[in-house]
């Protein structure tokens, strides 16, 4: 059987042995274990011999010790205060011959040992230092070899895979066949996007995702018998500085040892290549759907028999009544970062609600041609609840009337475009607005030339129209008050926090800059207009 191995702290992989396969060589067939058996399946990786009474300048990690006590001939009690200095040092065990310079161990060493989980070892008198070092050291280097050749197989097999045009389902399957595990490829959200193995150790693996913590472990897996394996093996799926995830594996019985977590780092760099060559047909896909949904709502597309079959073969149904949904990032968000981020927001709040919907993202929106029956705006909400974590950005959503055939979808474009845009001016960043609710702006919205209303906008409020005056501006704002209370007086005091007199005050100045409005509503409405058209500025 291959030996365990021991994941060192730097995160590689140390082979060797473990003391209790040390104990099975033909040289140590006659050695006993005196304390320590909780520690058999530590790893030696060396061998030493203590001859020296300073040997803790000289020993390293996973090293077996072996003595005849010589150098504590004299002070056998300091045995006891050894062993823990040796555990301290990462030594795998120490094996000792007695009856010629120490006749017997004391107490507190093995005592110690025990509680340390160190193993002891008592050597027979009749077998050279020599003969152990040689099977040892020749048995450590057989089994890394093994070790070094089974990765390179394995190594060799998964590349094939993907070389071949396999994708995570294949790499998993392989693996789950070389160690004889459950394995599964985890994204870095935490779904599971493939897996492979018996389907309850599989079932017992997703659950382990799910709540991010290993399962149960099986009864076999306790004690000595934890040291030579594990129950979960997970490693991180790495590709051009970026995490795209991790491999887990899993064994109910504990057999996966470090050794099988090597072949998973190899697995994990197959992966990155099955990964990374999947995002680069993904955004082949992904621009030729964007290019083609583009075509449709610009009306360049073609005929309704040709838009239909190539939405088909998207997996979209564009022959249903729908709606036009556009998703705008509002001004302050940072669109490097976010905007495929809200691509995949809302293809994932699609896939819930509207399996069949077309969605795609441009260049600085995302556009989603829904079912006319769905909920557009809880769409709109579910994309935004999966977009609060990428703070500090924020999106605004427009929704169009719904469109009854493929003709009428640049229209619906261009009214959810609008109420994206109207909704953002009107209630701010992350509005939801319906074109059919945007009401007198819905009118404005519709006036193509812009230069017009900008015009009446400077005819009717004259020196109000303009910020750089902050008197003038601190006016518009009494205007727009009155205006909204139908010229109730007291209520905009009230609103603006002003002496009655200071308002009457600033009507007499108002009606002297635009005229007498009070008594006429042809001019209150022009004014009313033209306040509305300045809160559509930049639309």
């Amino acid at each position: 059987m291959e030996p365990p191995v021991r994941l060192a702290s730097t995160g590689t992989i140390i082979h060797g042995v473990s003391v209790g396969e040390v104990l099975g060589v033909s040289t140590l067939a006659d050695a006993r274990l005196i304390a320590g058996e909780s520690g058999l399946g530590r790893i030696v990786q060396r061998l030493n011999v203590m001859e020296v009474p300073d040997i803790l300048a000289w020993v390293k990690p996973h090293e077996l010790l072996l003595t005849t006590g010589y150098p504590l001939r004299n002070t056998p009690q300091s045995l006891g205060r050894l062993v823990a200095d040796l555990d301290e040092r990462g030594l795998a065990a120490l094996a000792i011959k007695l009856g010629r310079y120490v006749d017997e161990l004391p107490a507190e060493m093995a005592e110690q040992a025990e509680r340390l989980g160190f193993p002891l070892i008592l050597l027979p008198n009749d077998v050279g230092f020599d003969d152990i070092l040689n099977q040892v050291l020749t048995d450590i280097l057989n089994r890394q070899a093994a070790v070094l050749v089974r990765a390179e197989e394995a190594h060799r097999v998964l590349v094939q895979v993907v070389l071949a045009g396999g994708g995570l389902d294949e790499v998993t399957a392989e693996v789950a066949a070389l160690l004889d595990v459950s394995v599964a490829a985890v994204d870095g959200r935490g779904r599971v996007l493939a897996a492979a193995g018996p389907q309850d150790h599989v079932a017992a693996l997703r659950e382990s995702i799910g709540r991010e913590g290993p399962p149960p472990a099986a009864p076999a897996v306790a004690g000595a018998a934890a040291a030579r394996g594990r129950v979960l093996a997970s490693v991180p799926v790495m590709a051009g500085g970026h995490h795209h995830g991790r491999i887990v594996a899993y064994s109910p019985a504990g057999t996966i040892r470090d050794s099988d977590v090597g072949i998973l780092e190899r697995a994990a760099t197959v992966a990155a290549l099955a990964v990374t060559r999947q995002e680069a047909v993904n955004a082949v896909e992904s621009k030729y759907r964007a290019d083609f949904l583009r075509d449709v709502l610009t009306g360049r597309a073609g005929t309704a028999e040709r838009v239909a079959t190539r939405a088909r073969a998207f997996g979209w149904d564009l022959e249903r009544p729908v709606t036009v949904l556009v998703a705008e990032l509002d001004p302050d968000s940072d669109e490097r970062t976010a905007q495929d981020r809200l691509v995949t927001c809302w293809m994932a709040a699609m896939r819930r609600h509207d399996p069949r919907g077309a969605v795609a993202g441009f260049s600085h929106e995302v556009v989603a041609v829904v079912d006319a029956a769905v909920d557009a705006s809880r769409i709109a909400r579910d994309a935004a609840a999966a977009f609060a974590d990428v703070p500090p950005a924020t999106f605004s959503t427009g929704t169009s009337r719904p469109s009854l055939g493929t003709a009428t979808l640049p229209e619906a474009y261009t009214q959810a475009l609008k109420a994206a845009r109207v909704g953002r001016q009107l209630h701010g960043p992350g509005a939801v607005a319906h074109f059919d609710q945007l009401g007198v702006y819905r009118l404005l919205s519709l006036v193509s030339d812009t230069d017009e209303l900008h015009a009446f906008v400077r005819e009717t409020l004259g020196p109000l129209s303009a910020d750089a005056d902050a008197e003038n501006a601190d006016l518009r704002r009494t205007l727009q008050v009155l205006l909204e209370t139908n010229l109730n007086v007291a209520e905009t005091a009230r609103r603006l926090h002003f002496h009655y007199n200071t308002l009457r005050y600033r009507i007499g100045k108002l009606e002297r800059l635009l005229g007498n409005f009070t008594d006429d509503p042809h001019l209150r409405l022009n004014l009313t207009l033209a306040l509305h058209v300045l809160r559509m500025r930049g639309i």
